[in-house]
């Protein structure tokens, strides 16, 4: 019926005050011409409240009744509190609708960056709301169409789970859309971004990961916001965290905070792998355990099949054991994998290779330790330990050389050649100093001075290269599994050989 019907609803939808009607004749009094419809349903006593929000009312609940009744205090009480509840629902009912239409069309959006094919760079990727009813939170990824052929590959993470933090996404999202259609780079991405965000909401942050690809080359490069390291996953199934500098997250510090750039070539085969942190610490994880239970869903997948190595990964997040933890932790997830094709003329029976390439910057020393983690993973099938620790002491020494006595950064390069048993381990440490190192004879108190004794001792063979910048250091590890350590020597062959 229309709102001009004379109606108790609509008496109270006009004024926003109840209508009781205590027995049959009030209601004929009140209402003659509704009566003959209404007498036929059988009720005694009529209430209709209004539903109140924002001081309009947005509907009328009837509460009716069997028999005649009066109205006390108490009942009127009771029944506008029944009103109230109703209405928060009703309230609740709205703003879910409308987030989940909010949420469905940002999702929307984030699948539009589809994956596929992109000219020598396969793109796959996934994601998995929080268990809160939205179909998308905080977190996203974006896949994203450069100049020149290039493609950026990003994935952020807004503080939150609710709504707010989904509204914050999508302007952020477009942020970093819009500063890298306009050709910035990595670092002048986030740094524009981390401003925006601090203008638009002082109480939340975001971590970000973004990365610029050359799919002619593989070049990578990194720019990280207090995001998770990405994770490279090698042809063999070995994986690396790729320790990448970052800065502060995005919004903190009035948004000045400033992003530096890594490289990093991908080669053919190399797949990266880029998530939030929902991927990792879900499940009943910490990052240590969510780290270890990826590695090995990344090792076994098949690199052949992006798709479903990202549904692998998925897996292990939604069937943990239900007597540690819940099947979602309520964190969301959001998932890439960037992997370089391998060339048509590339044959299968190639010896299989690993490679380690990476730069340690003076303002940064504490890449030394993250340059160690990295060359064990990349030995972690080595069949020897005690020669892994060889390696990990010989390029500390010669990456601590670098830091220590130079004032140049110090690039690590390598390479891991052979089958298992039988492997050959070079790695090489440039620098741009002119002075070479030189053997010496330290005493027995002397701090210093010991590294090529050391290679000499330990590895199977070293050397110095002159470069037209620099020089190079470099030592060489046979795998074996029988003990082929070299011959050792006392100190006094080594100063009559020298």
């Amino acid at each position: 019926m229309p709102l001009s019907t004379r109606h108790p609803a609509t008496e109270v939808a006009h004024t926003g005050r109840a209508v009781w009607l205590e027995s049959p004749e009030a209601y004929a009094r009140g209402y003659p011409a509704m009566w003959r419809l209404t007498s036929r349903r059988g009720r005694e006593a009529w209430a209709y409240l209004p539903l109140v929000t924002g001081g309009k009312v947005q509907g009328v609940w009837l509460a009716a009744f069997g028999a005649p009744r009066v109205f006390s205090a108490t009942d009127r009480a009771l029944l506008r509190t029944a009103a109230a509840l109703l209405t928060s629902a009703l309230e609740r009912s709205r703003t879910g609708a409308a987030e989940l239409a909010l949420s469905r069309g940002l999702r929307s959006s984030m699948g539009a960056a589809a994956g596929g094919v992109r000219k020598g760079l396969t793109v796959a990727n996934r994601y998995v709301p929080t268990g809160g009813g939205l179909m998308v939170g905080g977190d996203w990824y974006d896949v994203i169409q450069l100049p020149g052929g290039k493609i950026a590959c990003v994935v952020g993470d807004v503080q939150g789970h609710d709504v707010h933090a989904a509204g914050l996404m999508s302007q952020l999202r477009t942020a970093v859309h819009a500063y890298a259609a306009e050709g910035h780079g990595p670092d002048a991405i986030l740094a524009r971004t981390s401003r925006f965000l601090a203008a638009l909401d002082e109480d939340r942050f975001a971590t970000c990961l973004y990365v610029e690809a050359d799919p002619a080359t593989g070049v990578l490069m990194l720019a990280r916001a207090g995001h998770p390291h990405p994770v490279l996953r090698l042809p063999d199934g070995t994986c690396l965290i790729k320790h990448v500098r970052g800065g502060l997250p995005l919004g903190l510090l009035g948004g000045a905070n400033d992003y530096p750039v890594d490289l990093v070539e991908l080669d053919p085969g190399e797949i990266l792998m880029l998530c939030t942190d929902g991927l990792i610490e879900n499940g009943g994880d910490d990052m240590f355990t969510g780290w270890v239970r990826l590695r090995d869903a990344l090792t076994e997948a098949d690199p052949g099949d992006l798709e479903g190595m990202a549904d692998r990964l998925l897996a292990t997040v939604e069937t943990p054991d239900p007597e540690v933890a819940p099947a979602h932790g309520g964190d969301d997830i959001a998932l890439l994998l960037l992997r370089r094709d391998a060339h048509p003329e590339q044959g299968t029976g190639a010896i299989p290779e690993r490679r380690l390439v990476l730069t340690l910057r003076q303002d940064r020393p504490e890449g030394l330790a993250e340059a160690r983690a990295e060359l064990r993973l990349l030995l972690h099938d080595w069949a020897r330990q005690d020669q892994v620790d060889t390696a990990v002491l010989l390029t500390s020494e010669l990456l601590g050389n670098v830091l220590v006595h130079t004032d140049q950064s110090a690039a690590l390069a390598a390479r891991l050649l052979g089958h298992a048993g039988t492997r050959h381990l070079r790695v090489e440490v440039t620098d741009q100093g002119d002075e070479l190192p030189h053997q010496q004879a330290p005493g027995e108190l002397a701090s210093s001075g010991r590294g090529l004794i050391l290679l000499d001792l330990l590895a199977s063979a070293w050397g110095v290269r002159p470069e037209p910048e620099g020089k190079t250091v470099w030592f060489e590890l046979n795998e074996s599994e029988d003990d082929d350590t070299p011959e050792e020597k006392t100190e006094e062959e080594l100063l009559e050989n020298w």
